[in-house]
């Protein structure tokens, strides 16, 4: 029972880490010195995508899974078990996708179009 408590806490980490990565652009817009972090996350999410490699969320989602007796994530990963052909179709990944490229583009241009406004009020 315990490893399956974990593994159930580590998939819901796994989602608030997708959560930030789409959204906490707009987080900085309240606190933007949190801006560096939604970076490192933006960058680690797109690597992850782009180059296939293992989330270590998923390998300790697995790991806790395994434990417990149960069955643990696809090869395919966290994102294909949760989230595609159950949130959202397979045939939506591609718009899912841009979506959420466009909601870390939306959310820095209005970061970086407050930052303008305060420095330009402070003169």
């Amino acid at each position: 029972m315990p490893y399956r408590v974990l593994a159930d806490g580590i998939a819901l980490t796994h989602l608030a880490f997708l959560l930030y990565v789409t959204f906490g652009g707009f987080v900085a817009w309240r606190w933007p010195r949190t801006i560096v972090l939604h970076a490192v996350a933006v960058v680690w999410g797109l690597a992850s995508v782009l180059v296939g490699f293992d989330c270590p969320l998923t390998r300790a989602e697995n790991w806790a899974r395994h434990r417990a007796g149960e069955a643990g994530l696809p090869p395919s990963g966290f994102i294909d078990h949760y989230l595609t052909g159950v949130i959202y179709p397979d045939s939506a990944l591609g718009l899912v996708r841009a979506l959420v490229a466009a909601c870390i583009l939306v959310s820095w241009v209005g970061l970086w179009r407050r930052s303008r406004r305060v420095s330009f009020v402070a003169r």
